[in-house]
C-alpha cells in the first residue's frame, strides 16, 4: 500500500450517513472528530487512509483530477460531468442507497401533454406564437440536452436552475423542468407531474474509483 489513500464522502444528509455505514460494513470504521464542522476523519487501524467530506459534485471533480482515490457520489452527477472527467473514473459498484430518478416534469394543468411527443408539439406552438423557445429549467443541462435531442425535441432552451427548480414554471422562469426525484412527492406538492416517457436516468449512489488508483483501491472492497 502507498503511504496515503484518500476517500471522499458526501458531507451532509442521508448520503453521508449511508456512506459511513457502507464503509463500516466493509470493515472500515471511521473515527470522527467531535468538532461540529470538521471535514476530515480517519479509519481505525488504517493510518494511511484519509477521509474527506465534500459536496457530492466535488467528489466527482476530485476523482477526475486525481486528488481523490475513492469516492461515493451519485450516478447522476457522474453522468452530468464532462467526458474528460468521466473517462478518468471507474464505477466499482452501484450501492443500495441514494436511489432517485432524473425526470422531465410539466405543470399538472398541461392536460394535453402526456409524452415527449406531445412536448415537441407544444415547443413548436410556443415558437410559432411567441417567437421564443420552450424553456427547460434544470441543474442537469448535459443529461437534459442529450435526452431531449435523442427524443427529437429541438425547439427548447436550457434555463440553469440555481435553487428550487420546482418553482420555476410558476414564477415565469420556465415552462417545464427536469429534476431529480426520489419519491415524486416534492413534484406532486408543487403541482408538477412526470411525463409518461420522461425518465432520463435512474440514479443511485456509487462507489467510484479513480482509474489511476484502481489496483490499489480495489483491495479495500473485496468483500
Amino acid at each position: 500500500m502507498k503511504k496515503e489513500l484518500t476517500i471522499g464522502l458526501p458531507s451532509k444528509g442521508r448520503l453521508k450517513d449511508k456512506a459511513i455505514s457502507f464503509l463500516e460494513e466493509s470493515n472500515l470504521k471511521i473515527s470522527l472528530s467531535n468538532k461540529e464542522r470538521n471535514y476530515f476523519a480517519n479509519i481505525e487501524n488504517k493510518p494511511y487512509i484519509k477521509i474527506i467530506f465534500l459536496h457530492a459534485k466535488e467528489i466527482i471533480q476530485r476523482l477526475g483530477d486525481g486528488t481523490l482515490d475513492i469516492g461515493i457520489s451519485g450516478l447522476d452527477l457522474l453522468h452530468e460531468s464532462k467526458k474528460n472527467l468521466r473517462d478518468k473514473i471507474n464505477i466499482e459498484r452501484k450501492l443500495n442507497f441514494g436511489n432517485a430518478n432524473l425526470v422531465v416534469a410539466v405543470p399538472d394543468d398541461w392536460i394535453d401533454v402526456q409524452t415527449i411527443a406531445d412536448l415537441e408539439e407544444v415547443a413548436f406552438d410556443i415558437r410559432s406564437k411567441r417567437n421564443t423557445r420552450l424553456r427547460v429549467a434544470t441543474k442537469y443541462p448535459n443529461l437534459t440536452n442529450d435526452f431531449l435531442i435523442s427524443k427529437g425535441v429541438t425547439q427548447y432552451k436550457i434555463i440553469p436552475s440555481l435553487g428550487a427548480t420546482e418553482t420555476y414554471p410558476f414564477i415565469g422562469s420556465s415552462e417545464i423542468i427536469t429534476d431529480i426525484s426520489s419519491t415524486g412527492k416534492t413534484l406532486n406538492d408543487n403541482n408538477l407531474r412526470v411525463l409518461k416517457d420522461g425518465m432520463i436516468l435512474k440514479s443511485t449512489a456509487c462507489l467510484l474509483i479513480a482509474k489511476k488508483s484502481k489496483k490499489l483501491s480495489k483491495k479495500l472492497f473485496t468483500n
